[in-house]
Parts: C-alpha cells; sequence; structure tokens
C-alpha cells in the first residue's frame, strides 16, 4: 500500500480524508487510531495527539508524515495520477477554496452540537471503541469518559451555548434546505465531479451529521439527497469519472452557500483577522501560534434567526483563508474580474480588497507565523 490512513470512524476529519482517497482510487490502507497506535507511531510522528494523519510510504525508511486534511489532499493530488478535485476555471476553483473552508472550519459547529446534544451515548461508545477495541463494549463505553468530556465541553469554544442552540439548528436546516436542493439539479457541487469542496462539507455532514444516528435521522428526514451525497461521496468507488460544469458556471445552490459564507462566516474571520493582527504585533517570524487567542463576541445564525454570543477566536481558520485570497491573487485580467463580480454578487466585497496582516505557515504540524 502507498498510503496509510490513521483515524477513527467517529472522526470528522478522518472521514473528509477516506472519502477522497477513496475517489482518487490511491492504494492505502487504514489503521484505528488506539491508545497504543497513538503512543507508537502518531505522538512520535506528529508531536501531539491528533487524527487523521497518513504516512506516504515513500522511498525513504519511514516515509512522509502528512497531518492536516487540506495537506494531505493537496500531497496525494501532486503525486498521483487521473482527474483533479481542484476546478481549473477561476470562479468554480475560488467557490470552492472558500467552500472547504466553511465545510471545514463553519459546519464544525452543527456538527458538535448535534453530536453532544443527540448522540453523546453513541459517539462515547464509537470513541471507546476506536481507543480500546480489545476491552467490552461496557469497558470502551467507561474508558471514552475522559475524552468525551474534553471534546463536550470544547462546544462552549465554538459560541454553543443554550442561547445560541436555537440559531445554530435554523442555520443548519436553513443550509440542508439549499444543499438538498441543489443536490436535484446535479450530483456534486460543481457538477458530475467531486470537488475539494465536496470532501470539506462531507467531513463534518457525514461523519457527524449522517452517521451519528439522532442527527442522521434528521438529515434523512429533512434533506434526503444530502443524506444520499454524503453515503455516496464517502463510499468506496472505482471510476475516476465525472467533469466539472462547462463554461466556469457557478449553480444557483452554490451561490446560495456561498452567501451564508459571506452573511455568517467572513464576519468572524475578519474579526478573527484583527486579532491576529495585535497578537502577532508582540511575535517574532516564525512563532507558533496558539489554537485560540481568547473569546470575541460573534453572531451565529441565520436570516432573523440569529444572535450574538461569545465564542473563541481561533486562527486556523485564517491559513485556509490565506489559501483563498492567495489563489486570487495569482488571477488577472478577466478571470479576476469575474471572481471579484461573484465575490460582489454573494456579499463578499471587501473580500477583494482584504488582506491578512501576517502570512502563515504550518511548520512541525502546527500553524506558525511565516519565517
Amino acid at each position: 500500500m502507498t498510503y496509510t490512513l490513521i483515524g477513527a470512524p467517529v472522526s470528522l476529519y478522518t472521514g473528509k480524508v477516506r472519502g477522497y482517497l477513496r475517489w482518487k482510487n490511491v492504494a492505502f490502507t487504514e489503521r484505528l487510531s488506539t491508545r497504543e497506535v497513538y503512543k507508537a507511531d502518531i505522538l512520535p510522528r506528529v508531536g501531539w495527539s491528533v487524527i487523521p494523519v497518513v504516512i506516504h510510504h515513500d522511498d525513504s525508511e519511514l516515509g512522509e508524515t502528512l497531518q492536516d486534511t487540506t495537506e494531505i489532499i493537496d500531497h496525494v493530488e501532486a503525486r498521483e495520477p487521473g482527474p483533479s478535485i481542484y476546478p481549473d476555471t477561476p470562479r468554480q476553483r475560488l467557490a470552492s477554496l472558500i467552500l472547504e473552508l466553511f465545510g471545514d472550519e463553519w459546519l464544525v459547529i452543527p456538527a458538535m452540537h448535534y453530536r453532544w446534544a443527540y448522540n453523546r451515548d453513541f459517539a462515547q461508545q464509537e470513541f471507546g471503541a476506536s481507543s480500546h477495541p480489545h476491552l467490552a463494549p461496557e469497558e470502551q463505553f467507561a474508558a471514552a469518559e475522559k475524552a468525551v468530556g474534553f471534546f463536550s465541553g470544547s462546544v462552549g469554544g465554538l459560541g454553543v451555548n443554550p442561547d445560541s442552540v436555537a440559531a445554530i439548528e435554523a442555520a443548519y436546516e436553513d443550509f440542508l434546505g439549499v444543499f438538498d436542493a441543489h443536490l436535484a439539479e446535479q450530483p456534486f457541487l460543481f457538477g458530475g465531479r467531486p470537488s475539494i469542496a465536496d470532501y470539506g462539507l462531507l467531513g463534518p455532514l457525514y461523519a457527524h451529521l449522517l452517521r451519528d444516528p439522532k442527527s442522521g435521522e434528521l438529515m434523512r428526514r429533512l434533506a434526503p439527497r444530502v443524506a444520499a451525497w454524503a453515503e455516496y461521496t464517502h463510499a468506496p468507488q472505482h471510476c475516476l469519472a465525472g467533469d466539472f460544469l462547462e463554461g466556469d458556471e457557478i449553480p444557483v445552490g452554490v451561490m446560495e452557500m456561498l452567501q451564508r459564507f459571506a452573511a455568517q462566516q467572513w464576519p468572524v474571520l475578519k474579526a478573527t483577522s484583527e486579532a491576529l493582527k495585535a497578537w502577532s504585533s508582540e511575535q517574532a517570524p516564525g512563532s507558533e501560534i496558539p489554537r485560540i487567542l481568547g473569546f470575541h463576541k460573534v453572531e451565529l445564525g441565520h436570516g432573523g434567526a440569529t444572535v450574538t454570543t461569545d465564542r473563541a477566536i481561533i486562527p486556523y481558520a485564517l491559513w485556509m483563508l490565506q489559501r483563498v485570497t492567495d489563489y486570487r491573487e495569482g488571477l488577472a485580467g478577466e478571470a479576476r474580474q469575474s471572481v471579484d463580480e461573484m465575490l460582489r454578487s454573494i456579499g463578499a466585497a471587501d473580500l477583494i480588497d482584504f488582506r491578512l496582516p501576517v502570512r502563515l505557515q504550518r511548520r512541525n504540524f502546527k500553524l506558525a507565523l511565516a519565517d
């Protein structure tokens, strides 16, 4: 096998990578992230407890270690033959980068909320089965209590609290409606081939919101096409077929998703950028960036169902935003005019001239200021 994927069925980001590797038809094997695997493989290679981890078995003795889902996918895209999940045309490419960011860093809010509000016992059993597969089921459940306490306790940092739950659920159900209507017209976001955006959405929508039983029932009832898309996009596939829509077309449903990015996530990204600017002004180049830079007030929800609440300032999303701005900056002429027109039409005109206050990099599997 060329690649080894270390992860777990219960893991949001493992689901994203697994679905991609299956579609790409690369040779890989999957190892469960047991406690022993964390000690023997993940911690020595990465330095901290995180999944998924992919090992590319190249010519070196230990192989190359990859960790972030976007970096894993880009690594495979650069080295393996076959169709790419990145559209070639400017508007589709920019839209796909934005929606990967939206899936990875924004849909994680309902994904975490529904898991720990409605699926806690199921998730705890899954955590126990992944980390302690040799134990009896009741022992697995008990052994996972500490990990479950950590993950369930983290929802407050995402802005989930009794005052915001109704707004979060309303925004999620609105998104499901938009996506379900789109899937009546196209099998994937940009036509007949999955894009990086499809896999960005797949992580939260499959591994948490469909696979967990209570939220899975909700998705199948409210958005049966989304449920079918998640199952199909995650399942093993053996034919690299399908094309993106011609003419750089952005379907109506995708435009509506982009509008929700502009209304919901984009203001938080701008506020996060301001916090990073203040923090980085006192740091040396190359400094590691904390996972949280304090807290700020944000608005969650959609349309009339919104609430202002406290949320952790999470700078990691800015690294993915940098991919968006870098791509736009690399365009010129009609291509740049075309994407700028799209940004204006979704309500994100200020993204056109937006610049991050500092350059970001991933170094030693963590976010850092550029050297």
